[in-house]
């Protein structure tokens, strides 16, 4: 990936980052802003539904309390017969605006109902349950009506002449007119519901029936649709008789409720006031504001294309410059320079590179006539050594000759005989020495061909069956018969082979096991010539392929450097791992 890539992709995550960050922090704002806004509101129909509740029950406890103070009432309560008085309910109920109304002898025998006149008779022994219902507020009650059952707020007292007691129950429903009396902000919605299927086996101040149904969810225009989707709000509030808050509906469609019990007089859930709040508003502003992050964000983008371009202008095309020089310098070129055209930190890094590159060239003069010296030097010394030590037998033997001639003549055709034969061996030596030398400064270039490693490594230990036999050597080769043929220079490959397995001979004068392994890599192949010997020292390990040094008491120091140099000529690497007292391990890769 290029710099201008990077820098772009940089500013383009940053730009991003920070408008999703803002767009984040200001969501999350707007969405508390909004929640705390539709508490307060929530809060605001709850305090009026609260009120409204009061006034009428109020108003219902005055109603009954008139009605109870009655003089039709105090001659209900004391008559014999109280079938004449059968429609008096009704026409009390109608003349004071109730909705429900019943007359109760003290023993709780229904005199007169005003919503279901065919009760007569029958006990209402719930209103003998409460000692004193004078001072009782209204409360919520669940009503049966001849064909359904209702949800009316109700009040009762009693009215007492001597002995005689008559209760006075009366109430209004809770329906969709009570629900329109409640103002809602916009977005905003009441609902109630009152479970009014009717249940035989249910007792009228018990809590919801078991069974949901959408008929009785109603609003202020009647009864309200999909409301199904609010039966889970509804069963849990009756559940857990506590309030609930519930979403219905995605996107902009979607309502937040808020669920709240009513209770009856005994604390048991007999509807459920619902508050619907329409989340439309914060849909709508958490979309405007994405769209607003998305246009941000693709202008901050844009801007980041921009200021990229201008950015890689300013640094990534004199840094191409310093770089394309620096492949100069990495092609041998080391007097590359690059053009200084800023002042700035570019043109500072761009006159230090060509500082570096001519105080590179300076070096590069003094290490090489450095080296050169020291490697004529290291000839001359390495050359010295090794013609030494034949000169000095040649020498004795042509005056031990001189010496036989002038002292004793009989003697010197036995010495010269002796003489001549010592002399040609140690001219043999010179001339191999030389001809090492020679060898190693006329290296031909590899002829590449494809060269089967696991034939070249049997033929190779084959020839030296004969030695490692004689130095107590196990020879193992571990060869991979996956291998396929490499292009190489068999010829040189096998000498430089020869020289490693030589090398670990000479590492194990005690005996030992040499063992060679190939194995493919890749597209190539790797060859290992191991041994249990002496082993190195690191500093040894890292001067081992330098020419004419050697680790040991005789030896040229020409075998491994002539193993790299043939390594080398084939695009190869060669490596050494080794360790003082446990061998040596040669590899190779090519390919």
């Amino acid at each position: 990936m290029t710099f201008r890539t990077r820098l772009l992709l940089i500013f383009a995550l940053a730009v991003t980052a920070a408008v999703g960050m803002v767009e984040l922090i200001v969501s999350s704002r707007a969405r508390r802003a909004f929640e705390n806004m539709e508490a307060r509101r929530v809060d605001a129909i709850v305090a009026q539904f609260d009120k409204e509740f009061h006034r009428r029950g109020e108003e219902i406890v005055r109603t009954v309390e008139v009605i109870a103070d009655s003089a039709v009432a105090r001659e209900i309560a004391i008559t014999p017969d109280p079938s004449a008085y059968l429609s008096e309910a009704g026409t009390l109920a109608s003349t004071n605006r109730l909705d429900l109304l019943e007359l109760v002898a003290g023993d709780g025998a229904i005199v007169s109902s005003a919503q279901w006149q065919a009760r007569f008779g029958y006990k209402e022994e719930w209103l003998l349950g409460e000692p004193d219902w004078q001072s009782h507020a209204a409360f919520l009650r669940r009503e049966e009506l001849p064909d359904a059952v209702t949800l009316a707020l109700v009040a009762v007292r009693t009215v007492s002449v001597g002995d005689m007691k008559l209760y006075v129950a009366g109430g209004r429903v809770l329906d969709r007119e009570f629900i329109a009396s409640l103002v809602a902000p916009q977005g905003m919605r009441v609902l109630l519901y009152r479970n009014l299927a009717p249940d035989r086996n249910l007792a009228p101040d018990r809590n919801l029936a078991p069974a949901f149904s959408p008929p009785d969810l109603i609003d202020a225009s009647g009864p309200v649709a999909a409301a199904t989707q609010l039966r889970p709000l509804v069963e849990q509030v009756e559940k857990q008789k506590s309030d609930a808050l519930g979403t219905i509906g995605t996107g902009a469609s979607a309502e937040t409720f808020h669920a709240l019990p009513l209770k009856g007089s005994d604390n048991d859930v007999l509807g459920v006031l619902l508050i619907g709040n329409s989340r439309r508003d914060l849909v709508e502003l958490e979309a405007s504001m994405l769209r607003t992050a998305v246009i941000v964000a693709v202008t901050g983008i844009l801007m980041a294309i921009v200021l990229s371009w201008w950015a890689t202008a300013r640094i990534t095309r004199p840094v191409q410059r310093l770089a394309e020089s620096a492949g100069r310098v990495a092609a041998g070129n080391w007097g590359a320079t690059v053009e200084v055209a800023t002042n700035d930190e570019i043109g500072q890094l761009a006159r230090a590179f060509n500082r570096m590159t001519h105080e590179l060239v300076e070096q590069r003069e003094r290490l090489v006539q450095a080296e050169r010296v020291a490697a004529w030097r290291e000839l001359a010394r390495r050359l010295a050594h090794e013609l030494k030590n034949p000169l000095f037998p040649l020498q004795i033997t042509v005056e031990n000759m001189q010496r036989a001639r002038d002292s004793y003549p009989e003697q010197f055709d036995e010495v010269f005989r002796e003489g001549t034969s010592t002399l040609l061996a140690e001219l043999s030596n010179l001339k191999q020495i030389i001809g090492r030398f020679s060898d190693f400064a006329k290296m031909p270039a590899p002829e590449m061909q494809p060269v089967n490693f696991n034939e070249l490594v049997t033929e190779t230990m084959r020839l030296f069956e004969a030695q490692l036999a004689k130095e107590n050597i196990r020879a193992s080769a571990q060869l991979d018969p996956a291998l396929r043929p490499v292009y190489a220079d068999a010829e040189q490959m096998t000498r430089a082979l020869r020289n490693l397995v030589l090398n670990a001979i000479d590492a194990m004068p005690e005996g030992g096991t040499l063992t060679v392994r190939t194995s493919a890599a890749g597209a190539g192949m790797r060859l290992e010539v191991s041994d249990t010997g002496q082993g190195l020292t690191p500093e040894e390990c890292e001067r081992l392929f330098t020419p004419y040094y050697t680790t040991k008491t005789h030896g040229t120091g020409l075998g491994l450097a002539i193993v790299q140099s043939v390594v080398s000529d084939h695009k190869g690497r060669i490596a050494v791992d080794s360790e003082k007292g446990k061998g040596t391990t040669f590899r190779i890769d090519l390919g």
